[in-house]
């Protein structure tokens, strides 16, 4: 069972793991929640990790509204920039964005949710496009096969 197990860790390690942090997982990462802390380790356990540059308005909008002062504001969002590549949006990004929208808006009325944000779109987009898994517990992404699900 031993060599088992070993020969399974050192499979995994052979393949590379990437993943694209959703908002969701930052604010919970920040928070220190059960899900930030799972968000934690996944980032760890990457080889590499990439934040959508769309991302960093998204948690700055959220924690503005919420009344976090600026500067803190600024804290979280180097400490996001200095954990992850940013990604910015390209004209791949922002065509395969578009399909997804399209996909998440169908996947959101048949699960009865209101509308996805282009956020999500942008997240999803990136993931396909760099062919990584996305950390979250965001509603809109459950159960597609590029999540990494950090929620309930």
């Amino acid at each position: 069972m031993v060599r088992i197990l070993a020969k399974l860790d050192h499979l995994r390690r052979k393949i590379a793991v990437k993943v694209v942090i959703d908002a969701y997982a930052w604010v919970e990462l920040f928070i220190g929640s059960k899900s930030g802390k799972k968000a934690m380790e996944l980032i760890q356990n990457s080889d590499e990790a990439f934040t959508p540059d769309i991302v960093l308005a998204e948690v700055a909008r959220k924690y503005l509204r919420e009344g976090m002062d600026e500067e803190t504001i600024q804290r979280r969002l180097t400490v996001i920039e200095e954990v992850s590549e940013i990604t910015p949006i390209d004209k791949e990004i922002a065509l395969e964005s578009a399909k997804c929208y399209m996909l998440l808006s169908e996947r959101a009325k048949k699960d009865n949710l209101r509308g996805p944000s282009l956020f999500d779109a942008v997240v999803l987009a990136t993931a396909r496009t760099l062919r990584a898994k996305i950390i979250t517990g965001d509603e809109y992404f459950k159960n597609l096969d590029e999540v990494l699900w950090i929620a309930k």
